[in-house]
């Protein structure tokens, strides 16, 4: 028998290393959303490095891509796959296609590949009002058979169902938490819904935006969006809310509660900023929200109607240059990281030993140059007006206009921005550069102060098989027209 001594020591360097272990893991488990809408993205390889070096343990995707799927086997990344709404109508009206695409999309990763999946998000914000109604009748058959396929492969108590919802399918008749309840269009859908994911030990998954509300309310109060306690408290019954998220989740509590289902779990599927795009959208406020809300739920406290560590996703892990710019131009900038994986301002996650955000790593980019303006073209060429719109509807300009990262530059600075957009998409194409002869290929950074004209990582894709997808063309080419109109 060892000495007791020996005992005494060893219980005490266990304890330590276990109280040492608690103090690095956040109470609260950070994931993060990767989306993919990028003409050029980088690699899953280097992505999930990104994962990896940045300790997020959980990870939501937006479909089942194999090589994403793949390149996140046997890293223990706890992974929620997503299935996009264009496939509730198959999967709602055919219990076959949902078992052949458990099969494929979920058998095949958990058993061959050694990805932990933990979650089937069926559908995207399907009840969101802009949709009309499109997916009322389909996202909860598509659900229940998403649900049988999963139980009927044998992976019901591994795999749970979930679908992510905005927060526009509650509200507050009262305009404070305790009068929330479901919105009254779709009461009915909600409770089967939330019936069903009670019944099957299933979360509710929201997505809650802050800035979503400061964007379309001039009058929504600044400081209500972030977390330094420095807003006019809301008072509900006595109990006091000094920022937006925490009464937004306990409406959602309330809607709940009031429906019988108070200890339904939650997952908060979406939360972030963007950092261009709008004059609220901007690393500033970006980094001040980001870092506020980790620091907020990373203490396990939650909310005043439910205590307790919040599991969330942040939104996003990378920017997205072909992402629809209809709800607004800053769609394309919720990154915490730009496209090419470089961070965008500073960020403790609490789960690195950095202290703040690693970016990516083995990343190759195009050839240090840039297309612009010839400065020899006067600015009243006619050729200009309808070369930016072209460039912008195939492009990316969403960086250009009011209040945004480029809104200091003169009228040849945006012309050339523009250009220079549809130039490195284009790989640095010649071609690309040509514009009607308005065109220039340099070598001297034509980036100025905070507007950044970038180089393009190069295309995971060889050869011949580069494609270009042609973004949201008409909201591109009408936003290209008035932001011409504008600089001239």
């Amino acid at each position: 028998m060892a000495d007791s001594r020996e005992n005494v020591g060893w219980f005490s360097l266990v304890f330590g290393m276990l109280w040492l272990s608690s103090m690095m893991i956040p109470v609260s488990c950070i994931g993060v959303n990767w989306g993919s809408q990028c003409s050029h993205p980088l690699s899953p390889n280097i992505v999930v490095r990104m994962l990896r070096e940045n300790g997020f343990q959980k990870v939501k995707l937006f479909d089942a891509d194999y090589a994403t799927l793949r390149a996140l086997g046997k890293t223990g990344i706890e992974v929620m796959v997503g299935i996009p709404n264009d496939m509730l109508l198959t999967l709602a009206n055919s219990p076959k296609a949902a078992e052949k695409w458990v099969s494929q999309n979920i058998s095949e990763h958990l058993s061959s590949n050694g990805v932990n999946i933990r979650y089937v998000a069926v559908g995207n914000e399907p009840f969101l009002e802009t949709y009309n109604g499109s997916f009322l009748r389909t996202t909860f058959p598509a659900l229940q058979n998403i649900q049988s396929a999963l139980m009927k492969a044998g992976h019901g108590n591994q795999v749970k169902v979930t679908v992510p919802l905005n927060a526009d399918v509650y509200a507050s008749s009262t305009g404070v938490p305790s009068g929330g309840d479901f919105r009254s269009d779709i009461h009915d859908y909600m409770i089967q819904i939330v019936k069903f994911l009670s019944v099957n030990g299933a979360p509710f998954t929201v997505n809650i935006y802050p800035f979503i509300s400061l964007y379309i309310d001039p009058n929504f109060p600044v400081e209500y969006a972030f977390f330094d306690g420095n807003a006019q408290a809301v008072s509900d019954g006595g109990t006091n809310y000094y920022n937006m998220f925490d009464a937004n989740y306990d409406t959602l509590v309330w809607a709940l509660q009031k429906n019988g289902f108070g200890n339904l779990p939650i997952i908060i599927g979406e939360i972030g900023w963007p950092t261009d795009g709008d004059i609220h959208a901007n690393p500033t406020y970006a980094q001040k929200f980001m870092q506020g809300f980790v620091s907020h739920i990373a203490n396990g406290k939650g909310t005043p109607m439910r205590p307790g560590p919040i599991d969330a996703y942040l939104f996003s892990l990378i920017d997205e240059d072909e992402k629809s710019i209809q709800p607004g131009n800053f769609e394309r900038h919720w990154g915490i990281f730009a496209f090419d994986g470089s961070s965008k301002y500073q960020l403790s996650l609490g789960m690195s030993t950095s202290g703040s955000v690693v970016p990516a790593r083995g990343v190759i980019y195009e050839e240090r140059q840039w297309c612009v303006l010839k400065p020899s073209v006067k600015l009243d060429d006619s050729r200009i007006a309808p070369s930016v719109s072209y460039a912008c509807a195939r492009a990316d300009c969403t960086s250009l206009g009011y209040g945004t990262s480029c809104s200091g530059m003169d009228a040849q600075g945006n012309i050339s921005y523009a250009f220079n957009s549809y130039y490195q998409k284009n790989d640095q194409d010649d071609e690309a550069c040509k514009f009607s002869g308005l065109g220039a290929i340099t070598k001297s950074d034509p980036s100025r102060g905070t507007c950044k004209f970038v180089i393009m990582i190069e295309p995971t894709l060889s050869g011949s098989e580069k494609t270009f997808p042609i973004p949201g063309l008409l909201s591109c080419f009408v936003s290209a027209t008035i932001l011409f109109l504008t600089i001239l």
